[in-house]
């Protein structure tokens, strides 16, 4: 990034300071951000402020090698088992009402806002279902870190999605099961299989998980190396693909449709949240 800003024409000292001394002063890190008596010794020695290629780098006084590495040793592990959600059945996806008129997530392209629909989907034997041919998916949040049991359906559009389910639980901020779908077993599926794996992303398809990334860290991080991420994350991409799921960043979409900060529609485990008025909708 800093080679980048320089090559474009930003001065290489304002580059630095950005890079470093602004960047902890804007998060409150007051024991680094320049190099100074009774700071943290974080130093990288560079090849040039144009080339910015690190030969040498310090980590609080320590000089990174492959020995540095290796005498590290193994931390124990945090936040595991923190998917506590019951079993769920494709019965819990059932969206229950009695009125037509219904309030819609609708999704825009690569932004966390979201428009606030209302479309008439026909009531049958008590349910109103997802309708692939109109864009209007089911969407379910189902708490997971064992506390009340809650589920709450809606609907959202924007996904195309014309099969299976997606299902995620970095759902931001409670990180609850967030689950986007037309067929109700294959979100049951999706929501069970986050269970079993301790957290991350599931793509399912005619009772079948074609695609998964667990997360056991939390149900946010992955045990995993970069590269085991990256091809978990290529594989999902193309199997949520595969059910005709069009958007770039599916997953990263689907994140944000449960924080209900964000403007205008959103879900939680307790309901679809109309965010401008702060009301949850009965």
């Amino acid at each position: 990034m800093i080679r980048e800003l320089i090559a474009r024409g930003t001065p290489p000292l304002a580059a630095y300071r950005a890079a470093t001394l602004s960047a902890a002063e804007a998060f409150g890190l007051k024991d680094r951000g320049q190099i100074a008596p009774g700071k943290r010794a974080d130093i990288v020695g560079i090849d040039s402020l144009e080339g910015c290629h690190a030969a040498l780098v310090l980590a609080g006084g320590v000089r990174l090698t492959d020995d540095a590495f290796a005498a590290r040793g193994d931390l124990d592990p945090i936040g595991r088992h923190s998917v506590k959600a019951p079993p769920v059945t494709a019965q819990s996806f059932r969206h229950t009402g009695n009125r037509e008129e219904t309030d819609v997530i609708g999704i825009i392209p690569g932004k966390i806002i979201t428009a606030h629909l209302h479309e008439t989907i026909a009531i049958t034997d008590g349910d109103k279902r997802p309708d692939p041919a109109r864009d209007l998916a089911r969407i379910a949040v189902v708490e997971r870190h064992g506390k009340n049991g809650n589920i709450a359906t809606g609907f959202v559009r924007g996904f195309e999605i014309k099969a299976g389910a997606i299902a995620s639980t970095v759902c931001h901020d409670h990180h609850n099961i967030v689950a986007v779908g037309v067929d109700y077993a294959d979100m049951a599926l999706a929501a069970n299989r986050l269970g079993e794996i301790e957290g991350g992303f599931v793509v399912t398809h005619g009772g079948k998980v074609l695609a998964e990334l667990a997360l056991p860290v939390a149900g946010l991080m992955s045990l995993g190396s970069f590269e085991e991420v990256h091809d978990r994350l290529v594989e999902l991409r193309a199997a949520a693909l595969s059910l005709s799921v069009t958007l770039e960043e599916p997953f990263l979409q689907l994140a944000f449709l449960a924080l209900p900060v964000i403007p205008a529609l959103k879900i939680t485990d307790r309901g679809m949240v109309d965010v401008e008025t702060f009301e949850i909708i009965a």
